[in-house]
Parts: C-alpha cells; structure tokens; sequence
C-alpha cells in the first residue's frame, strides 16, 4: 500500500536485530535478521525510519554515475566500493536539496560539494544498503487518504490471514465448529461418556445454570472441578438429568473442571467454505469481550501474554498436531489485528487517530506534539510489555 501511495519503502525486515542477509530489488532493501521476533516495514520518513546521522568528520566511499552525480555513499567499514572516491564528510542534504561535501582524500584545504542523485543508495554502518529518502517520497508527502490506508493495511492483512487460515482448518478438521450447546463425546477419559451423555446431545443447563451456546456451556463446567455437578441434557426432544463430577485439570495455574466433551462439528461444504468469515466474526467478538472486560472488570496481568506466552501457547499448540497450530494462528492474527488497533500511540490504532484529528483539523498535528505523544505510548508499551513478559515467565517457568 505504501509503494501504491508513492512512498518508498526502504526495507521490507523479516525478524530484528543484526541483519543475516540482505537483498536490493528496484528501491527496496529486503532484509532477515538474527531475532524471529515480528519484523518491519521501513517506510521514508515515517517515525520507524531512523536515518542514521551523518556527523562532521565521517569518512565515507562515494561511487558516481555517468553524470558525476553521486549514486551510492558508504559509511560502513563492513563493506567497500568499487573505484569509490575517499570523502571526510563535513555536510550533507540528503532531503531537499540533495548534495554532500567535505575533503577528498583527506585533503583539508578544499571542501569539495557532489550533488546525489535522487535515487542514490547509502550503505548504513552495519552494511545493509538502503535507498537515500528525499522528501518527495517520504510518508508525509502522501496524500491523508493513503496515509489512513497505508497505517491500516497491516492489521488488514492480520485479519485476512486469519480468514484464510481459519478457511484452511475448516476443510483440515473436516468441519466447522458451531457455538451451539449440542456437544460430542470423547472416545476416551470421558466423564461425560461414563455418566451417559452421547454424540449430538444438547446440554441445556448445568447446576441450574441456563446454557444456549458452547461459551456457557464452558464456562459452567470450568468452574466445577471435583464437584458433583447436576447436568440438564436435551436428547429427540426429551431431558434427562444426569449427575457427574468434572475433572480438575490445571490451565495457566487455575484449576478448571472437564467433563471429555467438545464442540460438534458441522460437516457441511458450505459452513467449509465461509468458515473463515464466520469463525473470525466468532472469535472477534469474543476478543474483543475479553477486552472490554479489562476495563471494566477486575484486571490481572494473566490476562496478558507476550513473547514468552507466544512462546509456551505454540508448544502446547503442537500437540494437538495441524489443527492445533492451525487454530491458533488464526487466534493469534486477530489478536495482533485487533490490539493494534487500540488508540494507543505508537500502535497503529494510535496513528489513525492522528490520522482522524488530522482530517478534522485540517491540517497535521505538529512534529513535536506527535512525537511527544509517540513517545508517551512506546513508553507505556515498553513498561507494559516488561511487566507483562516478567509475569509470563513465573505463571509458565517459575511454577
């Protein structure tokens, strides 16, 4: 979205860290760096593109084109050009008007100015090559209107993913599952099947407790471990009371009660094919119940997870084999899409709202006040994700 609204992107970074590898096609530099932990788009002039500043006494290669005009300046001591003329930089713009000078070959008694062209590369100090990013092509020069797009298509795309991914588990699993309080039985280590539940029951009510959907269901059941519990089930039309005591299984450090019963699946090739649109509306819902209820509930960091949860969730996510991690890259996606959505500086939910000010104002909220505000929210989001990754590394290492 950003090359469409004619901004350059200057590195498209799979990972972070110190680069693995590197590789230039047309204006864009595509890295892979040492730590598999998200990665970036690198767009000119946008608050992720961190130039590094060319200081006074630098010594850099400077390669020319045809015309004398300067196509690729090295700074790094990594890497060498070819036939390269030696420059101690005193100055440089490499913005608007678009030059560099300073001494040649160390000679200090002329400051020798080469002009650069507009689409020259420089060779950063850790010896990626990226392209120089005048202000035509910076972020700000786009127009509002692809500027909202540009912020807004990567939690766009976390969503898509999810629809693709979710479309792929319903066809893998051979069915959809439905949010309706008809249930299957496990085959083994089933209470629900020793106490006489069967395939395709509905259980209607636990402990009184009135259950139309699987998330009732769930939640009932989960707060019973190792209590006799009055189960109301709904079989042709008939009910029968059954009486049974859910085991106690430990979750993140909570014990929560199973009875062996999982959601029944509709086998249809229809409820296949628009899965990814029906569980992705499902479980945003649900995402964004769970967030709500941060705010207007009792809080807990367990309510959170970083890295480290990321971490230990995949493990577990394997066991269960394709559908397993199937089921929770989808979940994961949302998630990202949806928390980054939040008004929240820095994020990308934080940018539309500046966004948003910006088409009211009519004009952009100035450098200082935006970069203010950023700072406040990477403040917030740094200290919120220490916390968070401390506390998710006692609930599932230090217990």
């Amino acid at each position: 979205m950003a090359k469409r609204s004619g901004i350059l992107v200057r590195e498209f970074s799979i990972g972070m860290g110190p680069k693995v590898f590197y590789y230039r096609k047309n204006e864009t530099t595509f890295t892979l760096r040492l730590l598999p932990v998200g990665g970036y788009v690198r767009m000119a002039g946008s608050s992720d593109d961190e130039d590094e500043e060319i200081k006074p006494g630098t010594p850099a290669t400077l390669q020319l084109d045809a015309n004398n005009r300067v196509s690729s300046i090295n700074i790094s001591n990594k890497t060498s050009l070819f036939q390269g003329i030696p420059l101690t930089i005193t100055n440089s713009d490499l913005e608007e008007d678009l030059w560099i000078e300073g001494y040649e070959n160390g000679d200090e008694t002329e400051v020798k100015r080469f002009n650069v062209d507009h689409d020259a590369t420089i060779i950063e100090s850790d010896g990626v090559e990226v392209q120089i990013a005048p202000k035509d092509v910076q972020f700000q020069s786009a127009s509002l209107k692809n500027r909202m797009l540009t912020n807004f298509a990567g939690v766009f795309n976390n969503f898509l993913l999810a629809i693709i991914v979710y479309t792929i588990l319903g066809f893998a699993q051979g069915g959809v599952i439905t949010n309706t309080n008809k249930v299957d039985v496990m085959s083994h280590d089933s209470v629900a099947k020793d106490a006489g539940i069967k395939n395709g029951d509905r259980i209607i009510a636990v402990e009184g407790h009135k259950t139309d959907d699987w998330q009732s269901v769930a939640t009932q059941i989960q707060a019973r471990p190792g209590k006799k519990t009055d189960v109301t089930v709904s079989r042709n039309g008939k009910t029968k009371q059954i009486e049974l005591t859910p085991d106690k299984q430990t979750t993140n450090g909570k014990s929560v009660g199973v009875i062996g019963v999982t959601q029944q699946l509709d086998h249809s090739f229809k409820a296949k094919i628009l899965s990814g649109f029906t569980q992705s509306w499902s479980m945003t819902k649900q995402l964004f119940t769970a967030l709500a209820s941060m705010f207007t509930g009792h809080f807990s960091l367990n309510d959170l997870g970083g890295p480290v949860a990321i971490f230990a969730t995949t493990s577990q996510a394997t066991k269960l084999g394709i559908t397993g991690v199937l089921s929770f890259l989808g979940f994961l996606s949302l998630n990202l899409g949806i928390v980054n959505l939040i008004p929240i500086p820095g994020l990308d939910g934080g940018k539309l709202v500046l966004n948003i000010i910006e088409a009211i104002r009519h004009k952009p909220v100035s450098e200082k006040t935006e970069t203010v505000i950023t700072l406040i929210g990477f403040a917030f989001l740094m200290i919120l994700m220490i916390l968070v990754t401390w506390n998710d590394i006692q609930r599932y290492f230090l217990h």
